[in-house]
């Protein structure tokens, strides 16, 4: 599974000692290699037990000559999540939130404590996230249960047990309200001014929680929350004596409160269904005895056992062959047969018996993990349009306030018109302005739309990325390991200059031991075949663009792409010969010792089985591609040919910026790659997207990435991406749309209060039963 955004956190060993409500996760800061993130795990600072294990970050490959050569850019630079100088990041999960605008209430409870420097809620995942210069747990705790929400640990053992009546708790304001009201409604036929009586008495027991919350909001930073407005539609219908219209404000609330409740837990449903893949305890295998215990004491290295209809905990590699359903994580319905020495991301369903695996990954490391990180971070990553809406509604709540005050007053004062008229109109008005279906048009869409890519397997890290993809007109593709499958293999050796071919082999294999790249993995296969034991280089290094040298017994060698070589050192017969192989699409790479040619190594790749097809569904979408590769030209024109599209080829990584650089200058381009030397091109077009089988590198670089690691998911990324767009586009015109209409119809008289209230509470239902069309899209 792809790695996308490590994030080094630490682990706690307080073994329940601390309080479940203020128990929380801390997450370090990057450190150099070889020594422990800052805040490691000490009693001082409790951490979460199921937060993870201190780690250090890995270094990238070595690039090699064809392509993959390049420069490396630094991992996470653009982390959202990382926490500020001289702080520590705590994190809780939250309860109770019914919309983004909640979030938003939370974070102004939060950000104005002392010690915080920065505060930010996620909603998609319920996770409160805090950088602050100590610990300050109960303060926050105070703060987030002051507006009216409820905080827990990210470690669900550690919180009280749930209670029975949870239900019940939740729907009993609703059904004694509505109960009341049929009360209220059967006296008032009866007797008008019993009924009378008893509309007051409803509206005074329903808006008491209303008021309650409207107030803590107001204290809490966010005074012009729809709780506010609410409480003073219903106080103002009171005073003109509306009555039955105060009680009916108030029950549609709640109504439209339960609604947005089952909205944002459908919208969260993948989220839950994708932490819920992660099993509580694992069977560990120790000195031939197995022992059932809790996931989060796994460690890298531990041998663990799943039966059959098992969910694997963690990230592993497989000891025994055995099946395993992976459709959660990549989209593919068909189980995977996987082999001895293959690694299996966590989560995965073993299918058809009993396997035994080797832990690979640290608790909060694993391919769930990532997955989650990246959701989380699709919050910092809001898109524009999201951005400017949330800003647009903290001017236009209080913009709407002031209009209504303004319908209250001007008619009477000005015209001497009736005062109870125009409270009523100013007070529908008031409700009818409430933002909250404008709030969350956007991000509802995005939400479902980025659930959608999970379930296709495509991984798209935010609103932003995904609406740049909407805009995407040409891809720009490498082509080692992207558009072919990356697994070449060699098909000739040439001896030159008296050196066997047994030599050429295992003195490249020296130089290029260690090297991931695929051309390197394909000689060092061959190089096993002659010679078992291989030659060690001292001194190995990648040299930019052009290959790879080492030392080997006081010998320099280098292994080197042709165009590299110095002229004159090949023969006419060699230089003929490398140009028959690359005509034929082959890679062709020099052997040299010391200045001399000694071999020439043919390998060739084979292009992947989607690649035709999905050239040809990008076309369909008006989506052009070109081919942007380090081999060489008549390489890369056999391969550009079969697909059919264009091709710049003898490209070093600052030329595959350029070349990107052009393209987007003229159409948005998106710069599909793998490899170390794609990531600064990646950084350069309008969006990044990675193979899911490529270098960390480029996978932390990209906006995007293809877990399943197929071609056909371009199109489809862009196809889902621009649905979403035009979903946020209806989305906006809803809600606008009826409070366009209301506002007139409010001010003509024909709107009353309930009708205001059921209008708002339907717009926000329109636009998220809009947005959740996006989860039914599937893939081809």
């Amino acid at each position: 599974m792809i790695p996308l955004k490590r994030t080094n956190m630490c682990q706690c060993g307080c073994q329940g000692k601390h309080t479940p409500a203020l128990h929380i996760t801390k997450i370090s800061t990057l450190s150099p290699a070889g020594t422990s993130p800052a805040g490691c795990c000490s009693e001082s600072a409790p951490l979460a037990a199921s937060a993870g294990s201190c780690c250090t970050p890995k270094t990238a490959e070595h690039a090699h000559c064809s392509d993959d050569s390049g420069t490396e850019s630094s991992p996470g630079e653009d982390d959202p999540s990382a926490p500020l100088p001289g702080n520590q990041q705590y994190s809780w999960r939250v309860e109770g939130m019914d919309c983004p605008a909640c979030a938003r209430k939370i974070e102004n409870a939060v950000s104005g404590l002392k010690g915080v420097s920065h505060a930010k809620v996620l909603f998609a995942t319920e996770k409160l996230v805090i950088d602050a210069s100590h610990d300050i747990s109960q303060n926050v705790l105070q703060a987030v249960t002051g507006a009216g929400f409820t905080l827990q640990s990210l470690d669900k053992s550690r919180n009280p047990p749930a209670q029975d009546e949870s239900w019940l708790k939740e729907y009993l304001p609703l059904l004694a309200l509505s109960a009341l009201m049929l009360l209220s409604w059967i006296l008032d036929s009866v007797n008008p001014q019993a009924g009378e009586i008893a509309f007051i008495a409803t509206t005074l027991v329903g808006l008491w929680p209303v008021l309650r919350q409207a107030i803590r909001q107001t204290r809490a930073g966010s005074p012009f929350a729809i709780e506010t407005l609410m409480s003073i539609a219903a106080l103002g219908a009171l005073f003109i004596g509306a009555t039955a219209e105060a009680a009916m404000v108030l029950l549609l609330f709640m109504v439209g409160e339960r609604l947005e409740s089952f909205a944002a837990s459908r919208a969260r449903s993948g989220v839950k269904a994708l932490m819920a893949l992660i099993p509580d305890t694992a069977v560990r295998v120790t000195e031939g005895k197995t022992e059932s215990v809790p996931v989060a004491s796994l460690r890298p290295g531990d041998m663990i056992e799943i039966a059959a209809g098992g969910r694997l905990p963690a990230d592993a590699v497989l000891h025994s062959a055995a099946s395993f359903d992976e459709s959660a994580l990549t989209g593919e319905s068909v189980p995977v047969e996987r082999q001895p020495g293959e690694k299996v991301p966590a989560g995965s369903l073993c299918v058809d018996r009993l396997a035994r695996l080797e832990v690979a990954s640290a608790p909060g490391n694993s391919a769930i993990d990532r997955i989650l990180q990246l959701i989380e971070e699709a919050d910092e990553r809001r898109a524009p349009i999201e951005r400017f809406l949330d800003t647009f509604s903290r001017y236009y709540t209080p913009v709407i306030m002031l209009m209504s005050l303004l319908v209250i007053i001007i008619p009477p004062l000005a015209m001497g018109l009736s005062w109870d008229t125009w409270i009523y109109r100013g007070l529908t008005l008031l409700l009818i302005g409430c933002p909250c279906a404008l709030v969350i048009s956007t991000p509802a869409a995005i939400t479902s739309g980025l659930a959608a890519a999970t379930r296709q397997g495509a991984l798209i890290k935010g609103g932003a990325a995904l609406e740049q993809l909407a805009l995407i007109e040409t891809v720009a593709l490498d082509k080692t390991g992207t558009l072919t499958e990356g697994k070449p293999e060699v098909t000739h050796v040439q001896v030159l200059n008296g050196a066997s071919e047994g030599e050429v082999l295992s003195l490249a294999a020296a130089v290029e031991e260690g090297s991931h790249h695929p051309l390197a993995q394909a000689i060092l296969a061959r190089a096993r075949e002659h010679n078992p034991l291989p030659i060690t280089a001292q001194d190995r290094r990648a040299l930019a663009g052009s290959g790879v040298e080492g030392v080997v017994s006081g010998r320099r060698i280098q292994v080197l792409a042709p165009v590299r070589v110095a002229p004159g050192v090949l023969s006419t017969d060699a230089s003929t010969q490398i140009a028959g192989w690359e005509s034929e699409g082959k890679t062709v790479v020099v052997v040299m010792q010391d200045a001399q040619a000694i071999g020439l190594v043919a390998m060739q790749d084979r292009l992947r089985e989607d690649a035709v097809e999905a050239l040809r569904d990008l076309q369909a979408l008006g989506v052009s591609a070109v081919m942007l590769t380090g081999d060489n030209p008549r390489a890369a024109k056999t391969i550009a040919d079969r697909l059919g599209i264009e091709f710049r080829a003898g490209l070093l990584p600052a030329d595959k910026v350029s070349a990107v650089t052009a393209l987007n200058a003229v159409k948005p381009v998106a710069m599909v790659g793998d490899g170390i030397n794609d990531a600064p091109a990646m950084k350069a077009a309008t969006i990044g997207i990675a193979m899911g089988s490529g270098t960390d590198v480029a996978l932390e670089t990209a906006d995007a990435a293809l877990t399943h690691n197929r071609l056909s998911g371009l199109a489809q990324m862009i196809s889902l991406s621009r649905a979403t767009r035009a979903n946020i586009r209806q989305n906006i015109t809803i809600a606008l749309g009826l409070k366009a209409i209301f506002l007139v119809t409010t001010i003509m008289g024909l709107t009353g209060l309930w009708l205001a209230v059921l209008a708002d509470s339907g717009a926000t239902a329109l636009v998220t039963a809009n947005a959740l069309r996006l989860l039914r899209n599937k893939s081809r």
